[in-house]
């Protein structure tokens, strides 16, 4: 079973906090670019993998999807997704995405925002989420950056031309790292680059695009704290396509 840190009462209690738990998909500065990976989702069966507070479930239904599944391992998430959706075409399960069991061809759309990089077992999430796809459906997801799975420091050091230097540790050995991430302890899978492409691949997969994702300067001239993600991408967005 995955780590489900988002049942901690301490540890939900910091998430709730953050800018895209309280703006929702307004408050990801990312969400323009992953949005742009999305098809029209225009009477699409659409399933959001660790969906969280639901931000992109009330999306999908408001910009005209037949139906929306929500799914997420964590009650408290859940809780409030459910507190915060009137809209009959969106329902919520709770699943560990590391055993998902849903129906052969039931979505044309399967969705994630930064919760893969929680799993265990990525080979068999995308082995059935290729299962529960129709020919031609798309997946679109963002993980954490692989730089940022496998930090050997918290912080950075002094590089050379006075440019920070974000140092990597092992990062072509793959597996759990724990970390201190609004709470002590947080479990996170590390994976390569190429073996997110690779599983998918395996999965029977066609990428269709690949977005190591940093900030525009519009949105550093918005928000200049986001200026130091142009040292380093703090997300990987993939879209791919049933084949």
């Amino acid at each position: 079973m995955a780590q489900n840190i988002y049942d901690d009462p301490h540890f939900f209690a910091r998430y709730s906090r953050l800018p895209r738990s309280v703006e929702g998909l307004g408050g990801a500065p990312e969400w323009p670019a992953l949005r742009a990976l999305l098809p029209d989702v225009t009477g699409r069966r659409v399933v959001d993998l660790g969906c969280g507070f639901g931000w992109f479930c009330r999306w999908a239904a408001s910009h005209g999807a037949a139906s929306v599944v929500g799914i997420d391992l964590s009650g408290n998430m859940l809780d409030r997704a459910r507190a915060d959706t009137d809209n009959p075409s969106i329902s919520y399960e709770q699943q560990d995405l590391d055993a998902l069991d849903v129906s052969g061809a039931a979505f044309d759309v399967a969705y994630s925002s930064l919760a893969l990089h929680y799993l265990g077992n990525l080979g068999q999430l995308f082995a059935t989420v290729h299962r529960a796809l129709v020919p031609g459906g798309a997946f679109v997801f963002s993980v954490e950056h692989p730089v940022f799975t496998a930090p050997s420091a918290p912080g950075f050091v002094a590089g050379t031309a006075g440019r920070s230097v974000w140092p990597l540790d092992r990062y072509l050995d793959e597996g759990p790292r724990v970390t201190d991430w609004l709470a002590p302890g947080v479990v996170k899978h590390h994976r390569t680059i190429a073996t997110y492409v690779s599983l998918l691949f395996q999965a029977g997969f066609k990428m269709a695009a690949l977005d190591e994702w940093g900030p525009t300067e519009d949105q550093i001239a918005e928000v200049p704290e986001w200026a130091i993600e142009r040292e380093r991408p703090p997300f990987l967005l993939v879209a791919a396509h049933h084949a």
